[in-house]
């Protein structure tokens, strides 16, 4: 059989060794055979390195299956990708998760699965599966799964729970990496973390958070994604942990993912007077070695997974190679969109705003000693913070007072009827309206949120009638997007779906919230272990003392 035989002339910018040549290199059936040195860089020639590596991204967060995302990614110079498929997994349990690997068989770029480790994330939730260790094992066995995704029930493993530290030692007696999900801790607790097998984390939001993480032995994955961003924060470790640090999007929405990914964070670092290799290493070594991924480094023998870039800095992509095939060229995939099969579990049945008021307490509205706890959120984060605030009332219930920013949060049960829970947020600014989606972290069940009781169920309502999506209701207008695949994901291409969720957040724009990404952070108002407050299907939730609380404060003792 004849071989197939290609080669490329470029300036090479050799990691391992720190330098840039021009050079020749050669390759057959996908691995490189040869590479000649020709001398001093070229200005005519494109610069040849090592493709990106997302270290850890949840696919079903740019609502586009891991083929689509694929796509998409290797614009921007992606050759692979790690991702913990637990969005997936709450709803449809291992399943789930092989859904997942199927499809990435599609994509033009390799896409490795863990093996989520916390389905559910808490009991304090309702999801719709779960995940033993013996699944975990059973993951991992058949290739499904080839790490263990991050262990976000820090308290148990802090608590060393057995049925938590059984998934653990399945892992490691695989020899596999073991992802983590910590925010907050340091000192002590970070030390007890790392020394029960975690490898990493991504939840780092402080530089003293990191550091401490760093000397306790873990990676450090710089995220930057639609709403939580910690490049800010983190990059000056980058000069003084070259080895430790990877980049990551975590959640990224898909008309962010169509405007750029792990390229944009490279570049950013090196723009902000970082060393280009430290940076490169970063974006497109680490993660290889962490993961023990097969993803070629422009060695002799590797597969040829590399990109041109037309600057060094500014890593504008001009080709991107996987495995010796060229998948795109000048910002345009050459791979074909082919719709995926949708897959859901949706039970919810609709609610009404008088539902929502007799899930609210009721109160003595002359008792000016209780307060409401409320959820305060802020863009570009996905820690809340506590603060207790008068109540607006209506008869005996609190109700939203949009004048103060103080809005209506709900979160209903998808997998069952059941009733709402409610809360109250400050932070998203809605001041005629309401927006919901049946992406909420980590169970997934319906959250909305709004300026008044009435558009809240008529948001959460456009939710069941899709059976998933995310919708906005309001005196700016009503539209809403479908999410066929587990309520998370679309069937749609790409750019088609960039365009539909950027028109869904000009609505929530137009209906007065300030958020760059409404609809995220919506989502991550139901994630339990990122404190302070949070609300589930079950309750309002303080994540640092891990426990229900009320949503009005006890009255003052007479």
């Amino acid at each position: 059989m004849q071989r197939r035989t290609q080669n490329i002339r470029a300036n090479l910018i050799d990691i391992d060794h720190r330098r840039i040549y021009a050079a020749s290199v050669h390759w057959e059936d996908g691995h490189i055979v040869a590479i000649a040195v020709l001398g001093a860089p070229d200005p005519a020639l494109d610069y040849l390195l090592p493709g990106f590596v997302d270290a850890h991204v949840h696919v079903e967060s740019t609502m586009l299956t891991p083929a689509e995302f694929g796509r998409i990614a290797s614009r921007h110079g992606t050759v692979a990708a790690v991702t913990d498929p637990h969005e997936i997994a709450n709803v449809l349990g291992a399943d789930g998760v092989r859904y997942m690997a199927e499809d990435a068989r599609r994509s033009p770029i390799p896409i490795h699965f863990g093996a989520p480790a916390c389905v559910p994330a808490t009991r304090y939730e309702t999801s719709g599966a779960e995940l033993s260790a013996e699944a975990i094992e059973t993951l991992l066995h058949e290739g499904s799964a080839g790490h263990l995704a991050e262990v976000m029930d820090f308290p148990g493993v802090l608590a060393r729970e057995p049925g938590l530290m059984a998934k653990i030692e399945v892992a490691r007696r695989w020899g596999r990496t073991i992802d983590g999900h910590a925010p907050g801790l340091t000192g002590a607790a970070a030390r007890d973390y790392a020394d029960a097998g975690i490898h990493n984390d991504h939840e780092c939001a402080t530089r003293e958070e990191a550091e401490a993480k760093l000397a306790a032995g873990m990676h450090l994955v710089i995220r930057e994604g639609s709403a939580a961003k910690n490049f800010d924060a983190l990059h000056p470790l980058i000069d003084r942990f070259p080895g430790q640090i990877m980049f990551c999007t975590d959640d990224l929405h898909p008309d962010d993912l169509v405007t750029g990914h792990i390229d944009r964070i490279a570049a950013r670092a090196i723009q902000a007077g970082h060393d280009r290799f430290d940076v490169l290493r970063a974006a497109c070594s680490n993660p290889v070695a962490h993961y023990r991924m097969d993803v070629g480094q422009l060695r002799v023998g590797d597969r040829m997974d590399a990109i041109t870039v037309t600057d060094p800095d500014q890593l504008n992509v001009v080709t991107t190679w996987v495995a010796g095939t060229r998948v795109a060229q000048q910002g345009r995939s050459l791979t074909a969109h082919r719709p995926a099969t949708p897959s859901n579990r949706f039970n919810a049945a609709p609610i009404s705003a008088r539902t929502l008021t007799e899930a609210l307490p009721t109160g003595d509205p002359d008792d000016a000693s209780r307060q409401l706890r409320v959820i305060e959120c802020r863009d570009g984060a996905l820690d809340t913070r506590e603060c207790h605030l008068p109540p607006s009332w209506q008869g005996d219930h609190p109700v939203p007072d949009p004048d103060r920013d103080l809005l209506l949060l709900t979160v209903v049960n998808r997998y069952h009827p059941a009733p709402p829970a409610v809360a109250f947020i400050r932070g998203f600014g809605l001041t005629d309206g309401a927006i919901a989606g049946s992406i909420a972290h980590d169970s997934h069940n319906v959250i909305a949120v709004g300026s008044h009781i009435q558009w809240v169920s008529e948001a959460v309502n456009e939710v069941i009638d899709m059976q998933g999506g995310i919708a906005a209701v309001g005196g700016a207008g009503r539209d809403r997007l479908p999410l066929p695949v587990a309520g998370l994901m679309s069937t749609a291409d790409g750019d088609t779906m960039a365009a539909r969720h950027h028109a869904m957040v000009s609505l929530a724009h137009a209906m007065g919230s300030p958020l760059s990404a409404p609809f995220m952070t919506l989502s991550f108002m139901a994630l339990l272990v990122i404190p302070a407050l949070k609300l589930s299907d079950q309750g309002l939730f303080d994540g640092e003392r891990f426990e229900f609380v009320s949503l009005l404060t006890p009255p003052l003792s007479s």
